[in-house]
């Protein structure tokens, strides 16, 4: 009983070295408390069973998932938050090289389905963080790195991206200023050092372009003008076949890597690395179609540290 209880005290142990690491990593208070507590109530639940919260396996996790959905009648969307905080911790322990891999990403991935509505995407291709890295350090051309990053590191839509100028990024602050439009709220969008060292390098290079005069656009064309939308897809559709993200000769649309499918990872991976919902949503500008939406003040400060934070490193 002796041994048994200091394996149980072990958990709480793991659960607040967890804890601490979030908070090194500067995760939201509010992001941390979520955690906490959800790993509490799995943690729970194992030593009920006489298990420790190291025990965890595919066998675990769906014991846990139906004592979720048939004994506590817990919603959907609160088991995804559960098992996104059980993910986070076992990556934290594959870190720590208590575990040699995260068994609750293919369990996620089969029994736990997020709402489409939540973050209003469509099924598109999604790629992981290692594949994105594959894809940007495949490409040598200053704009055209530029180009992917940018997009992988804010999620903006193409037109968001073509219209930026110049003089729209702040580098102290390391945002950009973006055109308002229907589709957007928040305007401004946040990058890190990985981005800024590509668009910096990226702005030199644009200086022995032919361009028109008066163009302020931050990315142009081969003939000096601004660039459009197409030129956009052509330089991702290009790169992406190239390294086998996209296949053009199929016709499902999982098969396919387009400038849309950046949103999609941004959206995905910011989430999967525990940023609140109601921060995603603006980082995205998202339409604020209920009034907690619309009244609910977020702090830019906070709102850019979470950024930071949750925004996947693709060593470039």
């Amino acid at each position: 009983m002796t041994e048994q209880r200091l394996k149980y005290n072990g958990d709480a142990e793991l659960i607040e070295d967890f804890v601490s690491e979030c908070e090194i990593r500067r995760l939201t208070s509010e992001t941390i408390r979520r955690y906490k507590s959800s790993l509490r109530i799995f943690k729970n639940f194992m030593n009920s069973q006489g298990l420790s919260i190291m025990d965890i396996d595919k066998r675990t996790l769906k014991e846990f998932l139906k004592y979720l959905r048939f004994e506590r009648k817990v919603k959907n969307k609160t088991i995804g938050n559960y098992f996104s905080a059980i993910s986070s911790f076992c990556d934290y322990l594959v870190y720590e090289e208590k575990f040699d891999r995260n068994s609750v990403l293919p369990f996620r991935k089969r029994y736990i389905k997020f709402p489409k509505r939540m973050y209003g995407e469509s099924q598109r291709k999604l790629i992981s963080v290692d594949e994105m890295a594959m894809l940007v350090n495949a490409i040598l051309d200053p704009r055209d790195k530029a180009i992917v990053v940018l997009l992988a590191k804010t999620g903006i839509r193409r037109n968001e991206l073509i219209n930026i100028n110049i003089d729209d990024i702040n580098w102290v602050q390391q945002s950009i200023k973006l055109k308002d439009t229907a589709k957007r709220t928040n305007l401004t969008v946040f990058f890190d050092n990985e981005c800024s060292r590509a668009l910096r390098k990226w702005i030199k290079a644009r200086e022995y372009y032919d361009i028109e005069d008066g163009c302020k656009a931050l990315f142009i064309s081969k003939k000096g003008s601004r660039l459009g939308r197409m030129g956009v897809y052509r330089v991702v559709v290009r790169y992406a076949t190239k390294v086998g993200l996209n296949n053009p000769a199929s016709k499902r649309i999982e098969d396919h890597f387009t400038p849309h499918c950046f949103r999609h990872w941004f959206t995905t991976h910011l989430r999967r690395n525990g940023m609140p919902r109601e921060y995603i949503k603006e980082l995205r500008g998202d339409s604020r179609d209920e009034a907690i939406d619309i009244y609910h003040h977020i702090d830019r400060k906070e709102l850019r540290e979470s950024y930071l934070a949750c925004i996947p490193q693709l060593g470039i």
